[in-house]
């Protein structure tokens, strides 16, 4: 009887040993994945900042044409003036 009640508790013990191992291994399982994402999210950061980068530096770009553009529009106009200019002066001289 006694034999009984110790391989009894043996078998109990021995199933709450192999629920902890099971649990064990799925909080490891649980953490890797957890690595897994912080380095996803690690490296899309980075991604994004080489992003940021590259639109810092398009946005520069943009900028200095837009003063070119405005610029060449303005010489445009002034020679279109000074053309208008010259022909009426012709007109009426």
């Amino acid at each position: 009887m006694a034999t009984d009640t110790t391989s009894s508790r043996l078998d109990r013990i021995e199933e709450k040993i192999d629920k902890l191992s099971d649990a064990m291994i799925l909080m490891a399982r649980a953490e890797e994945k957890l690595i897994a994402l912080e380095s996803k999210h690690a490296a899309q950061y980075e991604r994004m900042n080489r992003f940021s980068e590259k639109l810092d530096a398009i946005e520069k770009v943009v900028n200095d044409n837009a003063h070119t553009v405005n610029t060449i529009n303005k010489l445009f106009w002034i020679a279109i003036a000074a053309a208008s200019a010259a022909i009426a002066a012709n007109i009426w001289m």
